[in-house]
């Protein structure tokens, strides 16, 4: 019954049955066969299902992430960073010890050159105010002395 008409009785209706329409088999190709390394082949898989069918198929293996890599708390270039400046100041310190070093040989060699010069200098100023003095040998006054026959008597 209809709600808007209570005396009308609604019609039978025809049941319509759908049959569905073949395909016409595909022209199937073959598929380009790929050249499989031999371990990497995966094993077949069978599964029984509740009504008792049988499904064969390959057992798909799921990608596994790959493990995180822990990255260092410092990175590569900071570091080699660092490692240039330590060499840096090594070489640094290295010449500043080169520098020194030759300024105290400098200083050395100007000492050995003052030393030698005041020495001989010393040595030249002795001859010098030694000989207008006592040459040695005999000094001989002469007053009113006499010469008889070649012999002094003083």
């Amino acid at each position: 019954m209809y709600p808007d008409h209570p005396h009308r009785v609604p019609a039978q209706r025809a049941v319509e049955v759908h049959h569905p329409t073949p395909l016409p088999p595909a022209i199937v190709h073959p598929a380009p066969v790929v050249p499989v390394q031999p371990g990497t082949i995966p094993a077949v898989a069978s599964v029984v299902l509740p009504d008792g069918r049988v499904v064969t198929g390959y057992a798909i293996n799921h990608p596994q992430p790959s493990p995180v890599v822990a990255k260092p708390a410092v990175s590569r270039a900071a570091v080699n960073v660092a490692l240039g400046g330590v060499g840096f100041l090594a070489v640094c310190g290295g010449l500043l010890l080169l520098t020194s070093f030759i300024a105290a040989l400098t200083a050395f060699i100007t000492q050995l050159i003052t030393l030698a010069a005041v020495i001989f200098g010393g040595w030249i100023a002795v001859q010098v105010l030694t000989a207008s003095g006592d040459k040695g040998g005999t000094t001989v006054n002469i007053r009113k002395a006499t010469f008889k026959r070649n012999h002094f008597h003083g």
